[in-house]
């Protein structure tokens, strides 16, 4: 492995991290589409912070597109507070009008400049390395690494520093408020954390992967725990993984690394989808199958305890005709007295099906619910 492709790694585990630490709050408070249009929206502070300053190196930028994620937090919640629109919608307001009066100026009045919208959207980590951070003449790695590092450390020090007042505020704004924590300040705060680490991925990754490593391991995590402190844990460790994977997948394929890695984000969330051991579809297939099952065998020992006793009724509980009587599938019906007998809940004698002791108590049972 080149030194190029271990920075390359190393910076796509940092914004990875970065991103994934307040993603988790994001996926939680149910507006993980923040993140879409804050990605998306700090492009108009950065080109009106351009035209001001005329560098693109300028920290003025950083502060301009902060500022403008903010901004979009503010107008959103303005109009969703008015009540006439749902919060969903208020974001879906503010961000296209945003992004798209950023994509304007560039069109206009910076075309001849590398600010394009393809940069903007997709990013491209390969370059990341080509610009290098020096102090006192000594080379200290890609710039992108350095203040994504120190966005990582940023993010991992609120959490910890307000984490009991993130955790109040997410789950019962109510309580957060009764015990004196603001809510709306707390919330801030968060979107305020939120902008800074969009803008420090921003010009490495683009707003596409900004948005996957955001979201998508958070809600990866999710389906797996419901404890918060794990599910922090879990979202970095799969944006990580994905970081990671991304890359190479791109390099194996020689296709662009910040898709191939939101292409992995959405190969490990659809994995744990499909076989998380509590929320996976498989699982809760599973279970709804069992249900079904166990909900028939009840259905059945009950019938069987209405016509028990009765001589005149023994075609009610004949295996050849019981399905008739059940209004079930002829398979269904096998299966099911299969089952039941195998559970001891029935005995069958001369093609009867016979209610045990314990059929009859599973009966008395479901009847008295």
């Amino acid at each position: 492995m080149s030194t190029l492709q271990f920075e390359i790694q190393l910076l796509a585990a940092v914004v990875a991290a970065a991103c994934a630490l307040p993603g988790v709050f994001l996926v939680l408070r149910k507006t993980a589409l923040m993140s879409d249009a804050i990605s998306h929206s700090i492009l108009l502070g950065i080109v009106l912070a351009f035209f001001v300053t005329g560098d693109l190196s300028s920290p003025w930028l950083v502060l301009a597109a902060a500022a403008t994620g903010i901004l979009t937090v503010v107008l959103a919640e303005s109009i969703n507070r008015t009540g006439l629109v749902r919060e969903d919608a208020s974001i879906g307001l503010v961000f296209p009008a945003l992004f798209s009066l950023g994509v304007i100026l560039i069109s206009r009045y910076a075309g001849d400049v590398h600010l394009d919208t393809d940069a903007v959207l997709l990013g491209e980590l390969a370059f990341a390395p080509f610009d290098r951070y020096e102090l006192f003449g000594v080379d200290l790695g890609p710039r992108s690494l350095a203040v994504m590092s120190g966005i990582l450390i940023l993010n991992l020090g609120f959490i910890i520093a307000f984490y009991k007042e993130l955790k109040i505020a997410t789950f019962d704004p109510g309580l957060a408020a009764a015990l004196g924590f603001s809510p709306l300040i707390i919330n801030y705060a968060l979107m305020s954390v939120v902008s800074v680490t969009a803008v420090g991925a921003f010009d490495a990754v683009g707003s596409i992967l900004v948005v996957a490593l955001m979201v998508t391991p958070a809600a990866t995590a999710y389906l797996l725990t419901d404890r918060l402190s794990v599910m922090i844990w879990l979202s970095v460790g799969f944006g990580v993984t994905a970081a990671i994977s991304g890359y190479w997948m791109a390099h194996w394929l020689d296709a662009s690394i910040a898709g191939s890695m939101a292409v992995m984000c959405g190969v490990i969330f659809g994995l744990v989808f499909l076989i998380a051991p509590q929320q996976g579809l498989i699982t809760i297939a599973r279970r709804r199958l069992r249900q079904r099952t166990e909900f028939a065998e009840a259905m059945l020992t009950i019938h069987l305890s209405h016509h028990e006793g009765r001589p005149e009724e023994k075609e009610e509980s004949a295996l050849a005709t019981l399905y008739v009587h059940m209004h079930w599938d002829e398979s269904f019906t096998s299966r099911i007295a299969r089952r039941a007998e195998e559970n001891q809940l029935v005995v069958t004698e001369e093609n009867q099906l016979i209610l045990t002791d314990k059929g009859r108590r599973l009966a008395e049972a479901t009847m008295a619910l």
